[in-house]
């Protein structure tokens, strides 16, 4: 009996729930045939945000190949030379390898302290481990509170190995800004950069190439102006206050005394690497980035040669084919 029951009542709801399924369709078929407005479906909620655009600052090698190479006499390992306006390749020497770069590095560290800080006002305080890393020194102390801005003025003038440790290790945790560094480098084009400390000192796996390095000088000189005027800065006097010492940094790029129209950018110095330098300079409206890596003792009198060429010759943009050449 029961048996029968539960047979008729599993049949009654079959029943029902084709004909609730039936009438679904005859509504959804009479809709569609008597809509005046078609359906219209908006995926734009799940749409997925467009990705940013980066300059990849692709120098062509048209005036090499059109003009050849000029004969200077420069020490470096490695070298290259480029005209930012005209974004073409001047000179260069081995300039995809890549190489230890010393605190050449510090310009993508000062990028990403950057993004991450949102201000140059920003806070740090400096942590003990900070304070350990040597030989390169702002002379920070444990426990001091500065502005992302007096920090940078450490890390471009000072080259501070102190500095750079600070900035990757208080505003975010320091595992996630290095990650960081290297997402940068991929996201700006470098093809031939790693990074595992933020002050470049030597260790394996890090490095640059210095065709990196000019890019890089070319993305911070044009989207990091900020930081472009510290590095341009001679030296300067960080007045004591209630959470820090004075500091009077005092800028290891001699050729921002020696050189005319020299606006910065970055000099480094290690075993590994030997002398390097990232020299932008600019004349008549005209910008060019010289980078030189090992060349120990000969680094400004080689990125003075390379320069004072740059500015005796006078490239244009190049069109068509040779607007991106691979290299």
């Amino acid at each position: 009996m029961r048996a029968r029951q539960r047979q008729r009542r599993e049949r009654l709801t079959f029943f029902v729930s084709v004909a609730v399924i039936v009438a679904a369709v005859a509504t959804t078929v009479y809709v569609a045939r008597t809509r005046a407005i078609p359906f219209q479906f908006s995926l734009q909620a799940a749409s997925a945000p467009a990705a940013k655009s980066f300059d990849h600052f692709d120098f062509s090698y048209y005036w090499l190949a059109t003009h050849g190479q000029a004969n200077l006499t420069i020490h470096g390992q490695a070298a290259f030379l480029v005209d930012l306006d005209a974004r073409q390749v001047l000179w260069q020497r081995d300039a995809e390898t890549e190489r230890p770069p010393a605190s050449l590095t510090k310009m993508v560290t000062a990028m990403v302290a950057v993004d991450d800080a949102g201000s140059l006002d920003h806070i740090v305080q400096v942590t003990k481990d900070a304070t350990q890393v040597i030989p390169s020194v702002m002379g920070l102390t444990a426990g001091e509170s500065l502005t992302v801005r007096d920090l940078m003025y450490g890390l471009f003038l000072d080259s501070g190995n102190d500095a750079a440790e600070a900035l990757a290790s208080d505003i975010v945790p320091r595992e996630r800004f290095l990650r960081q560094m290297n997402q940068k480098a991929k996201s700006i084009g470098l093809a031939a950069s790693h990074f595992v400390n933020p002050s470049g000192l030597d260790a394996a796996g890090h490095g640059m190439s210095a065709h990196d390095l000019a890019h890089t000088a070319a993305y911070l000189d044009t989207y990091y102006p900020q930081l472009a005027s510290i590095a341009a800065t001679k030296e300067i006097t960080i007045s004591a206050s209630a959470t820090h010492k004075a500091f009077q940094p005092h800028n290891l790029n001699t050729l921002l005394w020696s050189y005319p129209g020299a606006t910065g950018l970055k000099t480094g110095l290690t075993d590994n690497a030997g002398g390097c330098m990232v020299a932008t300079a600019t004349r008549a409206g005209r910008h060019l980035i010289a980078v030189v890596m090992n060349a120990t003792l000969h680094s400004a009198e080689d990125a003075t040669a390379l320069l004072n060429y740059g500015f005796s010759v006078h490239p244009t943009r190049a069109f068509g084919p040779w607007a991106s050449v691979p290299h």
